[in-house]
């Protein structure tokens, strides 16, 4: 039996780790201050601007400290089917992980690892709901993250008989390679720049109290006399930069993306700073999602999702695990149809259930109602020009009606079909044995024209996802809720 340990530079990692979640805190200190620091301690200014920054630097030395105690103290072994794995000096922690309840190993290669070789290892198990893994190998090489697979795999493979163990022999094959010019595509009608905008806004909020704001305000009233095509050439370059980072970043998250299906698993590959491998076993596989974003619909193009019951990342953000983040729809049919023979993906629209034409109203109302104040305050402190914000009640209505045209319900014996949209059209198929809930929801407004929205959830993440069939007629509510009735019946 032998024990291994994490590499040294697992400590550094630790530490880079450590100094981005304090970035902002010193960013924020360094403004506070003007940018200036004094060490001499019998000025009076030194404790209001010295000893934030020496706090943060305790605390960066001592999250350095336990890095390196981690790292010598850390090791790993296999041992009687199990992943057994203990550090600490002081506190002895030991865990130990049977190999059959291990569902995958992802891995991650940020900076340092690929600057030395290495690779992040998180163990995923079965059980697991709380959207972290079961255990963590901070930095280790390429062989020996092999060498676990190697073992997990041979143990659960000693456990089968001869003939199903010449079955799952490696018979890896590529089911989706992004090509170049899909990754252009994708990378330049993605929503990334409302992701850009918003984290802009966010980070200014942290300084709101340094920004001056009555000098903004003055210059652009400036602006303003010169005319508005000077105000809207600024906002047109203040968007553009924001598209090109959000295209910057597509590029880097989605850079050679491909999967590839391997002994009942799809692995998926992407990156190019930090190069991600996720491992999801096909019978965890909860739901799918086909995401028709409004600039790729018209072309015929569309995202996968899958819903996973574990498997994934680290962070319940990454429970959608994207699995075709840009291909075309039909193509998209095609290899679902292979990876997932139990679902009946090929269902025309005329088949399906849609809202009456009573619940239309429905779709808007609630935003509708939303969007008042919101028109009416500007409109009273800025008048006339805040009349201009009613522009919005009209996108408000279009969407909620192109909600209503797009909202489909269907029902097969084993499988549940829900098309819905929010900005963009999805399409949600899931079988009955993995929804979790089903609920029917009915406001008194619903009930009088009889009216209802049902709701079913699957396990994935810590929360689960849902999707929802809004403003049906109730007696097709009421069918669902009895089809999932039925299978609760059947399985006890």
């Amino acid at each position: 039996m032998s024990k291994y340990k994490l590499h040294p530079v697992s400590a550094l990692i630790n530490l880079a780790k450590a100094l981005k979640d304090m970035a902002i805190p010193i960013v924020i200190i360094a403004v506070a201050n003007g940018f200036n620091f004094t060490v001499d301690f019998r000025d009076e200014k030194f404790f209001s601007q010295m000893i934030p920054l020496l706090i943060l630097l305790v605390v960066v030395a001592f999250t350095f400290l336990g890095g390196i105690l981690k790292w010598w103290t850390f090791r790993y072994w296999f041992e009687d089917s199990e992943l057994r794995i203990e550090y600490g000096l002081f506190v002895k922690k030991k865990r130990y992980i049977p190999f059959d309840r291990i569902q995958s190993l992802n891995y991650r290669e940020g900076i340092f690892h690929r600057l030395f070789g290495l690779v992040q290892v998180l163990v995923e198990t079965a059980g697991s709901k709380t959207g972290k893994p079961e255990a963590e190998l901070t930095a280790i090489t390429r062989a020996a993250a092999d060498q676990i697979e190697w073992e997990m795999n041979q143990e659960k493979l000693e456990q089968q008989p001869v003939e199903e163990q010449m079955i799952q022999m490696p018979t890896g094959r590529i089911i989706h390679k992004m090509s170049p010019k899909d990754l252009i595509i994708l990378a330049t009608t993605s929503s990334g720049i409302g992701v850009v905008v918003f984290g802009v806004f966010a980070a200014l909020s942290q300084f709101a109290e340094f920004i001056p704001f009555d000098w903004i305000y003055d210059e652009f009233a400036e602006l303003i006399q010169y005319g508005v095509a000077i105000v809207a050439f600024l906002l047109f370059f203040g968007l553009l930069g924001a598209w090109i980072i959000s295209v910057a970043i597509s590029l880097l998250n989605y850079y050679d993306f491909t999967v590839t299906e391997e002994n009942e698993r799809l692995i998926i590959t992407r990156g190019l700073l930090e190069k991600k491998r996720i491992t999801i076993p096909l019978n965890r596989i909860q739901a799918i999602k086909i995401v028709e974003n409004p600039l790729r619909q018209p072309f015929g193009l569309a995202a996968v999702q899958v819903e996973s019951a574990g498997g994934g990342f680290t962070s319940e953000k990454e429970k959608k695990i994207t699995l075709f983040p840009l291909i075309s729809k039909k193509e998209a049919l095609e290899r679902l149809a292979l990876l997932f023979p139990q679902f009946d993906l090929y269902i025309e629209e005329k088949q399906m259930i849609k809202p009456p034409k009573r619940a239309r109203a429905y779709f808007y109302r609630i935003d509708f109602l939303w969007l008042v104040p919101l028109v009416a305050v500007p409109t009273y402190f800025f008048f006339p020009y805040g009349l201009l914000t009613a522009v919005l009640i009209i996108p408000v209505i279009l969407l909620g009606i192109w909600q209503h045209k797009t909202a489909r319900l269907f029902l097969l014996d084993a499988q549940l079909t829900i098309i819905y949209r929010h900005i963009s059209r999805i399409t949600f198929f899931v079988e009955k044995r993995r929804i979790q809930v089903a609920e029917q929801r009915q406001s008194y407004f619903q009930k009088r024209k009889q009216l209802a929205t049902g709701r079913v959830v699957v396990m994935s993440g810590m929360t689960g996802a849902e999707a929802k069939a809004y403003h049906m007629e109730q007696k097709d509510i009421e069918h669902m809720m009895d089809w999932f009735e039925h299978k609760k019946a059947s399985t006890e």
